[in-house]
């Protein structure tokens, strides 16, 4: 971690009594304490899964699933036609909503904003579970107006769309799509200039034969005026086989191929069940046939003890190259063991095959999802969204990296970069991280299943509940935070566990309360955290815990559809 080259000096801002006590005493971040805000001088996250250093890459066209490691669920890809590439995926009620990615050869992406960037994009996510908010996403060009087009649902607001013919600069505010029910909407713009929107929805007329019995249906939709034409139709009803009760037919996206429509749709819950299935037709409205080889994705009959699995695959969309070749994303699923992970729903890549009658499809039945894909004539560059890799912010820009994340809201009243320029200032604000609220709590997402992340901490609790520290958070009751903290007089780097039942100390190491500058770091083993502190710059490091259970956080435990997230957090109540 490297020193600042801003200094703040503490009697401009901080209250004569702990000046008097604390001033010319800061610690190696160069910075002294402040009242009631914790400077964080910088954040290192290093990936070291053994699967990849144990499998390097071939050669410089190869490249490792997930291509997105991490929490990126729900992938959606489009192009214009013109070599270009964007895409997006779900954040729930995380901000900035829906994460865009740019590629010109589909491996080498770069994130180049936001979709949903303004509050005025995410009505409603106060009160949401982290696991509400913004669900698939579906991205779509047309080239009738040269427009872009991002769809979603937004389970506290309804289904709507925005758009632009910029995807790296603003996107429009929400246009509401009142006559779309249900979640999971995504556009088809046809040649003639026609587009469709198709999404899942309840059982004809509400009355599901069993649970999980759903419908896709399709609309016309005018890009004239924004609005749905005419009737929306049932396409498929329960699923590719209605006689074995398929669930939860979902996700679906429209391509139009050689003269022929292709309804692709998710089955089987996003679960170790889940899977991918294609239907043809001659129209958007079909009548539309299923695939006799369904599904075209899903790793659901594999041996569950096989080495390294890839679990849960499904939810993809279709891209097709200049050249004429065919690529799928879709998310899985990497478990440790007994289906626990940290990492959510990632973004897989594989070449999309064509039967000899005319059908796309990923894999055959049996087939593994593959570890190494190949792209014949791609350079890797520098940077990539796969295999181990660092990075490290040292908050020098007047604006967060786009890797970083609040939830339910910008939380702009409880930190900033500008306040001590080369620091994030973060304030201890009167909310707990178990409340469905904003908080003061800024965070990334956990990329890989070993990693380290560290932070330096300048901080001096001024009561007993007030803490600052690093928090790893799945969903507001299964979080883990390492914390400093005071009860009277004495100083304490404490770890604690939040759970249904309310918060718990684990474990907890006293300190000089004169060290106001320490470094914390958190060790992701797997299966298992550790949780250190350094009090000289990361020279020797002291353990907080170790063993502590990471199934806690995982999706197999707490349920949810994202990742686990960890960040830097302060807090005035306990």
């Amino acid at each position: 971690m490297n020193h600042k080259l801003t200094y703040i000096t503490l009697a401009a801002i901080v209250a004569p009594a702990l000046t008097s006590c604390f001033a010319g005493n800061a610690d190696a971040a160069g910075i002294d304490p402040q009242s009631s805000v914790a400077i964080f001088d910088s954040f290192k996250y290093e990936g070291n899964d053994s699967i990849y250093n144990a499998n390097p890459l071939p050669d410089e066209s190869s490249f490792y699933n997930p291509v997105f490691a991490g929490w990126y669920s729900d992938p959606s890809i489009c192009t214009n036609g013109e070599g270009d590439y964007f895409l997006v995926t779900s954040t729930f009620t995380f901000f900035p909503g829906v994460p865009i990615f740019h590629s010109r050869d589909l491996v080498n992406w770069k994130q180049v904003g936001h979709v949903l960037s303004r509050p005025s994009q995410l009505r409603n996510m106060e009160k949401q579970h982290v696991s509400g908010g913004i669900f698939a996403p579906a991205i779509a060009y047309n080239p009738s107006n040269k427009t872009y087009y991002m769809v979603t649902t937004n389970v506290g607001d309804g289904n709507f769309f925005v758009k632009t013919q910029d995807p790296f600069g603003e996107w429009s505010d929400p246009i509401m799509l009142p006559e779309v029910l249900g979640i999971d909407p995504a556009f088809f713009f046809d040649e003639d200039g026609k587009g469709y929107i198709v999404n899942n929805d309840d059982a004809p007329e509400g009355k599901p034969e069993y649970p999980g019995h759903r419908t896709v249906r399709v609309v016309e939709f005018d890009p004239a005026t924004d609005k749905c034409v005419g009737e929306r139709k049932i396409v498929v009803n329960k699923g590719c086989r209605p006689e074995e009760k398929p669930i939860w037919c979902e996700g679906p996206h429209i391509y139009k191929v050689n003269g022929k429509y292709y309804l692709m749709t998710a089955e089987g819950g996003t679960s170790t069940w889940h899977s991918e299935v294609i239907y043809r037709g001659d129209t958007p409205f079909g009548p539309y046939t299923p695939y006799p080889g369904n599904p075209i994705l899903t790793q659901r009959t594999l041996d569950p003890n096989r080495k390294d699995p890839v679990t849960c695959a499904g939810h993809a969309d279709l891209v097709r190259t200049p050249e004429g070749d065919w690529w799928g994303v879709f998310l899985a699923v990497r478990p440790v063991a007994d289906n626990k992970e940290n990492l959510g729903r990632e973004t897989f890549m594989m070449p999309v095959k064509w039967t000899e009658d005319g059908w796309p499809y990923f894999m055959t039945e049996g087939e593994t999802v593959p570890l190494v894909v190949t792209k014949p004539g791609v350079k890797i560059e520098e940077n990539v969204t796969f295999g181990n890799y660092t990075r490290t912010d040292e908050f020098n820009d007047s604006t967060l990296g786009m890797e970083w994340m609040t939830l339910r809201g910008p939380a702009s009243d409880y930190y900033s970069l500008t306040k001590n320029p080369g620091y994030l200032t973060v304030k201890c604000a009167s909310v707990k991280s178990n409340e469905k609220a904003q908080l003061p709590y800024i965070c990334r997402r956990i990329n890989h299943h070993n990693f380290d992340a560290e932070t330096r901490l300048t901080f001096l609790p001024e009561h007993d509940n007030q803490s600052s520290g690093v928090l790893l958070l799945k969903d507001e009751t299964h979080q883990y935070y390492l914390a400093r903290v005071r009860r009277g007089d004495d100083h304490y780097i404490e770890l604690r566990k939040v759970a249904d039942s309310g918060s718990q100390c684990l474990a907890e190491k006293k300190i000089e309360s004169s060290k106001t500058t320490v470094d914390l770091k958190v060790k992701g083993e797997g299966l298992t955290y550790s949780f250190l502190y350094s009090t000289d710059g990361g020279k020797t490091w002291e353990t907080v815990a170790d063993g502590i259970d990471a199934g806690f956080t995982s999706t197999n435990v707490a349920g949810g559809f994202t990742g686990t997230v960890i960040g830097l957090y302060a807090s005035d109540v306990e």
